[in-house]
């Protein structure tokens, strides 16, 4: 493992370990948005019809959405680089394991999953290791499983550090990107797109959201 990237492994685990309690209860339950909520049980119609193997929710935080594909049917695990916050997804959601790991380094065989599931996950990852993350999004991926990845978006690519959040001092970066950001490194890992949407901010939301749906050939 480079150095770049365990500096940014162990920031973003310390600052969510920190957070972990008040960010639960700040987002309690699962996205708020209908779209969102639709999109996601597409994505889980797509992992039924391709087979039976689990899908992974990589940054799953308190569980919240874990917990909602499971309510739909579908075997799922969760996997955070939080140790906080997967004991508090362990406590709130009992049906679906969760256990500490990194999307950078799946702890999994290959062909493994029958999906993957990112949301608002890949936004602390730099640039620079996009690609290994969508090359073992790949390698882990079952052949027709599909992919979800779902970011803060806008016209034009942004980063922005955070040292404090909910009274708590951390130290997290966060990259806003555009579509083609994600689309790029994700299709040059042998990914196939096969949607793309944007939908425009919501309530408090500042930024639009976009959900990137791919799959491995």
């Amino acid at each position: 493992m480079s150095d770049s990237m365990a500096d940014f492994l162990q920031t973003t685990r310390s600052s969510y370990d920190a957070i972990a309690k008040d960010y639960a209860s700040r987002f309690p339950g699962g996205p708020p948005h209908p779209l969102d909520r639709r999109l996601i049980t597409a994505f889980t119609e797509l992992v039924t019809a391709n087979g039976p193997a689990p899908v992974a929710d990589l940054g799953s935080g308190p569980g919240s959405v874990t917990a909602l594909v499971h309510d739909l049917g579908v075997p799922v695990f969760g996997v955070d680089v939080s140790p906080a916050m997967v004991a508090l997804a362990r406590e709130a959601h009992p049906g679906p394991r969760f256990h500490v790991g990194s999307m950078t380094s799946l702890d999994l065989p290959g062909a493994a999953l029958g999906g993957i599931l990112a949301l608002y996950s890949t936004i602390h990852v730099p640039d620079a290791h996009l690609p290994t993350v969508f090359a073992e999004f790949h390698r882990t991926l079952a052949p027709g499983a599909p992919v979800l990845v779902t970011f803060q978006s806008g016209p034009e690519p942004d980063h922005l550090h955070v040292a404090e959040r909910f009274g708590h001092e951390i130290d997290l970066d966060y990259y806003m990107r555009t579509p083609e950001q994600i689309t790029t490194p994700l299709t040059a890992a042998g990914l196939e797109l096969v949607a793309t949407v944007v939908r425009e901010p919501d309530g408090e939301e500042a930024r639009p959201r976009a959900f990137v749906l791919a799959r491995r050939p």
